[in-house]
């Protein structure tokens, strides 16, 4: 299949989803305590739907996500997305990249990762690859899935009570790992690599902004959420 189309096609249907996805992320991204944000704070308009400029359709105030980031990451998720389609697997690895970004920008605005879309996230994965194993009559394979899911689930389950990772990192990383199971182990344990590794590299960076800015050292508290969705993708991507 010729590659300029493909990408065209997935970067079309990455701003299509994109403004839903907008408004997930104004809806969830609350600090923790308080609650969801169902309508505009400033005017009370309901809005499910954010045009890219991130700002309320009634008065104009901002919600969300800045300016044209979500459609830039949705865009660049659904391409990638569409390079590592090879079956009908395909399918609940674009569902993981679209609440995945949801996740992402929720986890680096408020350090939370809502249970609602870490549900949403799982349950998808689990239907979806269910019908992809008995659409190719693999049934065997969501027995790895499971495995490895709940090996993933465990290890961060593990760093949650210990308090190195917050709460919904583990079930993330319970969705993620069905999903990485389909492709087997090994891009599994290379998910989580890559996930330390940026997150390792992110703080790093972080750390040397703040020592060059002379400001004050309070913490990195690096949100993880983002890194072991981007560590997932990349070990499918390089699989």
């Amino acid at each position: 299949m010729p590659v300029v189309p493909v990408v065209v096609a997935a970067v079309l249907v990455g701003l299509l989803v994109a403004p839903p996805l907008r408004g997930l992320i104004a809806y969830f991204a609350v600090p923790e305590g308080e609650p969801w944000c169902g309508a505009c704070p400033l005017c009370g308009r309901v809005v499910r739907l954010l045009p890219p400029t991130g700002r309320c359709p009634g008065c104009r105030g901002r919600l969300g996500a800045g300016a044209g980031a979500v459609e830039a990451v949705t865009a660049a998720v659904a391409v990638a997305v569409a390079c590592a389609a090879d079956g009908p697997q395909t399918m609940a690895l674009g569902w993981a990249g679209a609440l995945g970004v949801a996740l992402g920008f929720v986890d680096g605005r408020v350090h939370r990762l809502p249970h609602r879309l870490n549900l949403a996230l799982l349950a998808g994965v689990a239907v979806l690859l269910t019908a992809a194993a008995l659409a190719e009559g693999r049934p065997g394979v969501l027995l790895r899935c499971l495995l490895v899911a709940l090996t993933v689930g465990a290890l961060l389950e593990v760093a949650v009570q210990i308090g190195a990772l917050g709460p919904g990192d583990s079930p993330l990383g319970l969705a993620l790992g069905g999903l990485l199971g389909w492709y087997g182990w090994w891009v599994a344990i290379g998910g989580l690599v890559a996930a330390v590794v940026l997150a390792g590299l992110w703080a790093t960076l972080r750390a040397a902004a703040l020592l060059i800015r002379r400001r004050p050292w309070r913490g990195l508290d690096v949100p993880v959420g983002p890194f072991l969705l981007l560590g997932a993708l990349t070990a499918v991507l390089a699989r």
